[in-house]
């Protein structure tokens, strides 16, 4: 009998503030699936982070994408995505949107009727039975045509007889003469006219709880929302030393928290800890990835069936992920845009600050600037199967980074929510296919890592 091989040393230290936020998601999560027996009514939603109203409103919400997620994370999707097929929804759609609708299917009809032949009664139970039926539906989606009708389809699940109210978002093209990232007549426009639809949603939501809105409970949460924005913002500002003490994996872990968790102290206090367990990582020379050799920009959302797995994967060729659209460009990123006192316009302006909601010119900006303050010696495209808004934008992403600052790409396939398009060989030939270049582009002297100082301007 040979001895068992010892397991490989990980070369990755994932931080342990996110254990934290694991349990407050599951948490609250627990509280969604009992909030009808406590006598509240619940809200079934997508797109923008709208749950600073709903908890003003004294409304349970459920975050139609985060569910998705949170299957898809704990390998439990495939139920809700058969019910969806057998519904007749097509693999080509959203594997977002695809589960969670599934997730409708099985909600509606509950363990009643008899098995179909595709889910069976225990899935049914497992699924069904812990996500509460909607009272009402709210989609505040932007920059995406399958997340604008998404609340739509659920409507019609559930046979029209749910109330809706949908935001509308204006696509910010970036193409006006006084354009610009925050500024310009067309951004100005654009918040207000959101502005002014939250303003509605707050006077269908009163009709729909029979209560008066509370605005001082909406300002409390906002307060603690931007709190916990600035120690986020703070936290990867931290990520830019050189090695780093956090990765990319670590603020996709923290997603959650700042996406759809109540605005209250336990929100900020998590961030703190986040941001204080990596500043500590930095004071004592400890690095995320060991023997960091390489750092990488990753464009796309996250793959939630592969987390783990890509972050080990990454750190074995010791690549450093450490910035990418989905976490620095997304989820209350900006908090100096909010006024506690008045949060309705700070709120607005994030929605339309979705990554799927630029023109190119915007893209190209973020995307150069955020590769050349982290230093980056190239970029990985995650072409999520099934998102074409994220995806669509890519290749002009990645010739704007060879020419603007030399920079290498390479795009590997996946989901969001389907494992069954990921492609591993794929990515493990042109990760390594990139790195080699890399390196012997180094051995020449002409490898050219962004974050040299070069200042990223606005598109002309």
């Amino acid at each position: 009998m040979h001895p068992t091989a010892p397991a490989p040393e990980p070369r990755t230290e994932r931080l342990a503030a996110t254990r934290e936020g694991g349990k407050m998601i599951a948490d609250y999560w627990e509280d969604l699936f009992v909030a009808r027996e406590s006598g509240r009514k619940i809200v079934w939603y997508n797109g923008g982070a709208l749950n600073p109203i709903f908890q003003a409103a004294g409304l349970a919400w459920c975050h139609g994408e985060a569910f998705a997620a949170r299957l898809a994370a704990q390998r439990l999707e495939g139920p809700a995505q058969l019910a969806g097929a057998e519904y007749g929804y097509n693999a080509e759609l959203c594997s977002y949107s695809r589960t969670h609708l599934g997730c409708a299917v099985l909600t509606l009809q509950g363990s009643e009727e008899p098995d179909s032949g595709v889910v069976g009664l225990h899935d049914r139970q497992d699924l069904a039975s812990k996500l509460p039926a909607p009272d009402l539906f709210v989609n505040n989606y932007a920059g995406c045509s399958t997340g604008q009708q998404w609340d739509e389809v659920s409507f019609r699940v559930f046979g029209k007889n749910v109330p809706i109210f949908n935001v509308s978002h204006p696509f910010l093209w970036g193409n006006r003469p006084d354009a610009g990232y925050l500024t310009g007549s067309e951004w100005d426009e654009a918040s207000r006219y959101v502005r002014d639809q939250l303003v509605e949603l707050i006077d269908f939501l009163e009709v729909q709880t029979g209560n008066k809105f509370d605005y001082d409970a909406l300002s409390e949460s906002m307060t603690y929302i931007k709190r916990a924005g600035e120690l986020r913002k703070e936290g990867l500002e931290l990520c830019k030393a050189t090695p780093s003490p956090a990765t990319f994996w670590d603020w996709i872990s923290a997603i959650a928290p700042i996406n759809f968790l109540p605005g209250n102290q336990a929100l900020v206090d998590y961030f703190q800890h986040v941001k204080d367990e990596i500043q500590h990582r930095l004071d004592n020379g400890v690095s995320a990835v060991r023997d960091e050799k390489y750092r990488l920009y990753f464009d796309g959302i996250m793959n939630w069936n592969k987390l783990g797995f890509l972050s080990r994967k990454f750190a074995e060729h010791g690549v450093a992920v450490l910035a990418g659209r989905y976490i620095t460009n997304a989820f209350w990123q900006e908090p100096q845009l909010i006024d506690t006192s008045d949060p309705l316009l700070g709120m607005a302006q994030h929605y339309l600050l979705c990554p799927t909601n630029h023109g190119s010119k915007t893209l190209d900006y973020l995307t150069l600037r955020d590769c050349e303050e982290y230093g980056m010696d190239g970029i990985v495209f995650h072409s999520t199967r099934t998102c074409r808004a994220f995806t669509g934008p890519q290749r002009l992403l990645a010739k704007s980074a060879r020419d603007n600052l030399g920079i290498p790409s390479i795009f590997f396939e996946g989901d969001v929510a389907d494992a069954a398009f990921y492609k591993e060989e794929i990515l493990d030939s042109r990760l390594v296919a990139m790195l080699e270049a890399i390196d012997v582009a180094r051995e020449r002297g002409d490898h050219r890592r962004a974050g040299h100082g070069a200042e990223v301007a606005w598109p002309a």
